[in-house]
């Protein structure tokens, strides 16, 4: 069932502190793709140990990133996002916010590009397997732009408008085969044009 959206802009650096964690931003990516899941749903999925998961996502859980879910059984305890969108404040994330919570909003970035690298290297892996339609339609493009910062932003837009009503967490009536997928998007000034 689809969730209301909830989007939550973090503002504080602590819960940017807390979410800057490599497992964590793996268990958040779980439980927005897949819906609520137990600890042990994600240390299966994650190559971790329940404990491990566990003891993570009640620290996301403290930072209000993640809650507790309700449990289809009674026996399981499973989490869920807390949230159905989440960015960062501009405020914490540029380098006029202080060397401290720059780096921890750079450190988060990384973290994010290294999992979206590790989910296409593991569908890689897996793809041969994977029915042909879903083959077929999976894609990987770069494209080089030639843009002003405020083209680039109203492309952004665009995009996040055309890709919203596909969010699983919030999407209404899915048709039936529909299936979670990941969707990478990244823009940015190329280094070599800094000066």
């Amino acid at each position: 069932m689809a969730e209301p959206e909830r989007r939550l802009e973090i503002t504080d650096a602590g819960v940017l502190a807390a979410l800057a964690h490599p497992l964590r931003v793996a268990l958040l990516d779980q439980l927005a793709a897949l819906g609520p899941r137990t600890a042990s749903q994600c240390a299966k999925a994650l190559g971790e140990t329940p404990s491990n998961c566990s003891y993570h996502l009640r620290q996301l859980a403290r930072a209000g990133l993640a809650a507790r879910a309700e449990a289809p059984d009674g026996r399981e305890r499973p989490w869920r996002v807390a949230w159905t969108g989440l960015s960062v404040s501009r405020a914490l994330a540029g380098p006029e916010a202080g060397p401290a919570a720059h780096a921890t909003s750079v450190s988060l970035i990384a973290l994010q590009l290294e999992q979206n690298a590790r989910l296409a290297r593991q569908y890689l892996r897996v793809e041969a397997r994977a029915p042909q339609a879903w083959r077929e339609a999976a894609t990987q493009s770069n494209y080089s732009l030639l843009a002003t910062p405020e083209e680039l932003r109203e492309l952004a837009d665009a995009l996040d408008r055309a890709i919203r009503p596909f969010i699983g967490l919030t999407r209404q009536h899915p048709p039936a085969g529909a299936r979670p997928v990941h969707l990478d998007l990244q823009a940015f000034l190329r280094p070599e044009a800094i000066g």
